[in-house]
């Protein structure tokens, strides 16, 4: 643990010295989801059907714009060449590195929904359940494009495959995602909803580090 915890700082203080590409994904969320409203119009009941969706693409599409440089500049000084020559468990610190983008890029989305939720109109506790199925489903979008990253590591135009091989996997988040709020609005119970982003939370972050383990030693080699 104190390896994970190792990398987890280094990669946060890393990041606080790149403040423009942390916040590039924050602002990108906030222009989505501002534009949005001043395109279709101020009708209220327009805008709380499509708020959901619109937060949750924006999220989606915010976090996928810094999974390019998850392994991109550890690749490039030499550092993930250390990580995968260390006795430690290599899986492990990749999870470390995946947390971190999730701090820092997913975290502060999830926060603010919450607010913008409010701009839609969103009720109160529409608001919130829009936030917990957030808090639930980003770590699963951390997890898928790490997998994608490791896979088109150090491969030309890897932006583009990243998002090729994340977009199909993403739409069962993004479904059950939404769905959760209109359920609410339907008078249905979100327990159901919980409960799959749950089961598809779990098996991401215990099988997501290995894949990307292996693929990072694939391609060092």
């Amino acid at each position: 643990m104190s390896a994970f915890l190792a990398i987890l700082r280094r990669d946060l203080r890393v990041a606080m010295k790149r403040k423009v590409e942390v916040l590039s994904g924050l602002f990108f969320y906030l222009v989505v989801a501002t534009l949005f409203p001043l395109a279709i119009g101020s009708d209220l009941d327009i805008l709380r059907k499509i708020a959901p969706g619109i937060l949750w693409v924006g999220a989606l599409l915010s976090s996928m714009l810094t999974l390019g440089r998850l392994f991109e500049a550890d690749w490039q000084d030499g550092t993930l060449e250390q990580l995968v020559l260390t006795p430690q468990n290599l899986s492990l610190l990749v999870l470390a590195k995946i947390l971190a983008h999730w701090l820092l890029c997913s975290l502060p989305l999830v926060l603010m929904s919450s607010i913008l939720g409010l701009m839609f109109d969103l009720p109160l506790d529409y608001a919130w359940v829009m936030m917990a199925t957030l808090l639930l489903g980003t770590p699963i979008l951390s997890c898928l494009g790490a997998i994608a990253s490791a896979l088109t590591l150090g491969l030309r135009g890897g932006g583009v495959l990243i998002s090729l091989l994340v977009l199909p996997l993403y739409v069962p988040v993004l479904v059950f995602g939404t769905g959760a709020v209109e359920s609410l609005a339907a008078g249905l119970g979100v327990q159901a909803y919980f409960s799959i982003l749950l089961a598809m939370l779990l098996p991401a972050l215990f099988f997501s580090p290995w894949a990307c383990a292996q693929a990072l030693k694939v391609a060092l080699e």
